[in-house]
């Protein structure tokens, strides 16, 4: 059984295991209908999903969506957390918001960080270089700590949680922190958030991630189910198809509204409707729900992307300096770091030609597919000349080194316009 530990150093070597054991779907299933995939999406980087299905549909019906995702400010950006804040980028610029919490509460019960170290790695490594890389003005930026309305509801969603399920989902014991605790429930507020009142209220929400986050969109995905008021499910009664609608925690008089709104048969604690779609009956529920003070919530979306390797081979640690490169290096150790990495050619230049290399088992090839080349048709003439012998470990290291640095280079100039931009994103200037 694999084992995902979204604070562990877990490396997934079969990503085919996690369609049977954990349900998520493929998604190279819905990248027919994307208009304007982005690279992660026609690289296959990104190989799952849950219920993206809803945000692709109001993406291409322009109605509301949102991406978020969460950053634990207790080390160094790198290229890792680049490849987050990319879809998150992407999304907004397809018509979605983009929310972006700093997980400050998390580092401060899991890592041990001080409030003013989760200030400044939070400001300084995650929100300049997620501006720096295209983030617009419009997009919710907060610490944890600093938002009551994602607290008030971590608390709430606490009622519906016990340690039996958090034990199950993570792992915890009698050793494990209460705040840590805490921590997980209020990364679930975070994800629920963009579908509160004060942003609109219900609506398709993706949550990119690596799959050793998945932990995280599990126990949210259950938690909104709890809170709801409602439950609606397709019923067959003698080969006709109805839609019944249960009342959980709901007053009587919002099971008699459903019922006057859809002509549904009233009960004593469900309504079953014959003459409406599983879709027109959710949106009546989703609107008395909220009436009634309820959350309606939609179950969180989330994609998911394979992880980058670690430049010696291996899981990429922040613990460990030379797995990863930082978008805060110098561009010349950037180059450095690049010339040092693993590769996946022969023992000998003549094997090289003789055989080819191994793409598939490079670091240095990834550095390109993942970050440094955008163009399908360049890249895949790197990969054919690879396998075909001609290309050279040592000329294709210069080549990536190059690119990497001129990346850094320019990231890092847009990081430093991206201080006066702070204002314009609802935060105080640096």
């Amino acid at each position: 059984m694999t084992t995902l530990d979204p604070w562990g150093a877990v490396k997934i070597d079969n990503y085919s295991k996690l369609f049977d054991e954990f349900g998520i779907s493929k998604f190279d299933e819905l990248l027919s209908k994307i208009k304007n995939p982005h690279r992660y999406m026609r690289r296959h980087i990104i190989f799952g999903h849950r219920s993206y299905d809803s945000v692709l549909e109001a993406m291409l019906s322009g109605k509301p969506f949102a991406a978020m995702s969460g950053f634990m400010p207790s080390g160094r950006a790198h290229l890792g957390h680049k490849m987050v804040m990319e879809e998150i980028i992407w999304h907004q610029q397809q018509g979605g918001e983009a929310f972006l919490a700093i997980a400050d509460m998390e580092a401060h019960a899991v890592r041990g960080k001080t409030w003013k170290e989760c200030r400044e790695y939070g400001i300084n490594e995650y929100i300049l270089s997620a501006i720096a890389f295209g983030l617009e003005p419009g997009a919710h930026i907060y610490f944890q700590s600093g938002l009551e309305s994602v607290k008030s509801l971590a608390f709430e969603l606490g009622i519906k949680a016990n340690f039996s399920e958090l034990s199950a989902i993570y792992g915890f014991n009698g050793e494990t922190n209460i705040a840590h605790m805490v921590s997980a429930l209020t990364q679930s507020a975070d994800i629920l958030n963009p579908q509160s009142k004060e942003f609109g209220g219900p609506k398709p929400v993706v949550i990119p991630v690596g799959a050793d986050q998945d932990p995280h969109i599990r126990l949210t995905r259950g938690l909104a189910y709890k809170v709801n008021m409602f439950v609606v499910e397709e019923r067959q009664d003698n080969g006709r198809s109805y839609i019944s609608v249960r009342g959980k925690a709901a007053p009587k008089e919002a099971l008699r509204e459903i019922a006057k709104c859809t002509g549904g048969k009233l009960h004593e604690e469900h309504v079953d409707i014959f003459k409406y779609s599983l879709e027109e009956v959710g949106s009546t529920v989703c609107e008395v729900e909220l009436k009634y003070g309820g959350y309606a919530f939609m179950p969180p979306a989330s994609t998911y992307h394979k992880f980058m390797t670690g430049l010696q081979g291996g899981k990429m640690s922040s613990s460990v300096p030379e797995s990863y490169i930082a978008l805060t290096d110098r561009p010349e150790e950037g180059a450095k770091k690049v010339m040092r990495a693993k590769t996946g050619g022969r023992v000998t230049v003549e094997e090289q030609k003789k055989f080819g290399g191994e793409p598939d088992k490079c670091t240095v090839y990834e550095l390109l597919l993942y970050h440094l080349v955008e163009d399908d048709s360049e890249l895949l003439e790197v990969y054919k000349d690879c396998v075909g012998g001609t290309r050279t470990c040592g000329n294709c290291k210069k080549y990536t080194a190059e690119l990497m640095s001129g990346f850094l280079k320019e990231h890092q100039e847009k990081r430093e316009m991206a201080k006066g931009r702070l204002g314009e994103f609802g935060l105080p200037k640096l």
